[in-house]
């Protein structure tokens, strides 16, 4: 948050500034004023008199009463202005980016209504394009935060909230739940990878026609593995594979994805022992193991996941 990379992560930033500004300025004089009174008051020896009792001088009262007002008017105005920037939606002039975020117990569901893309735990940006973002949870309430980019904002089944954000540079930067929502709370985390604008477009490119056709004999296999056992809760854009698939991530393009379910290295060690035992990685998470699988198949379908880029 101390390190912003986007319009909406230092407007929010500057605010935070200005209002530490504020109360350093207010301790500085008040603790200035409260040294001079217990040097310049203080008992002499030999002084025994009651000082003399002053109260109710028109003079401090309109003092201590018109500064605060003063202090309380700079730090709104920008406040207020910020807020209202913040919470507006990008004119459609800028063609910003629309990106509708679903939050889960515990994993994030990315889908790009204009582009025909769905997708999770990785947002994938432009640099230089605002980003705006409607919100909405399908269970209980999380909260949608990226330190680098922009605050939080809830995300309240059976609301939509929006908000928008704007990477100025090309990286990854961490996304997280801001909003304790269960067990594995403090594991719900997400990446969104910024791009220059050509490297976004190939990126989607990719999305919009993923190759999600297996290879080799072992992913042929896989692919029937996963259509008997996961496809239920999972889609593959471009598999050709026809179920509901709406309870789970849905994993095209997986194999290209830094991690699995946001934490783990996605290399096929860490691949296996998320199938194995989900619950050891998220506990409270919806997954079932699937370690009822013979090895051959478990292998078979860990090689299919990891071909789908």
């Amino acid at each position: 948050m101390l390190e912003p990379q986007g319009e909406a992560g230092q407007m929010q930033l500057d605010l935070v500034y200005l209002s530490i500004y504020i109360m350093v300025f207010v301790c500085v004089i008040v603790l200035a004023i409260f040294t001079y009174v217990l040097i310049r008051f203080r008992q002499k020896p030999g002084d025994n008199t009651i000082p003399k009792q002053v109260e109710g001088s028109t003079k401090l009262e309109i003092l201590w009463t018109v500064v605060p007002i003063i202090l309380l008017a700079i730090l709104a105005v920008p406040t207020l202005k910020s807020t209202f920037t913040l919470a507006a939606k990008p004119p459609k002039a800028e063609q910003p980016v629309e990106v509708k975020v679903t939050a889960h117990q515990y994993w994030w569901e990315f889908e790009y209504p204009e582009l025909g893309i769905k997708t999770a735990q990785e947002l994938h940006i432009p640099t230089g394009k605002k980003v705006h973002l409607e919100l909405t949870s399908v269970d209980v309430v999380h909260s949608f935060w990226v330190p680098s980019l922009a605050g939080k904002t809830d995300l309240i089944p059976g609301r939509k909230n929006t908000m928008w954000m704007k990477a100025d540079k090309p990286g990854t930067y961490e996304g997280r739940c801001a909003e304790l929502c269960g067990a594995s709370h403090a594991l719900m985390n997400f990446h969104v990878v910024a791009e220059k604008p050509e490297e976004f477009q190939k990126w989607v490119k990719q999305r919009q026609k993923p190759s999600s056709q297996p290879q080799t004999a072992q992913e042929k296999e896989g692919k029937k593995v996963f259509a008997q056992n996961c496809m239920g809760c999972h889609a593959i854009d471009g598999a050709g594979l026809k179920g509901p698939g709406n309870k789970g991530p849905n994993l095209a393009g997986f194999g290209d994805r830094d991690k699995i379910a946001g934490l783990l290295e996605n290399n096929p060690e860490n691949l296996n022992k998320w199938l194995h035992n989900p619950q050891n990685v998220k506990p409270g998470a919806h997954m079932p193991a699937i370690d009822f699988l013979k090895k051959k198949d478990l292998d078979a379908l860990e090689a299919y996941l990891e071909s789908l880029k």
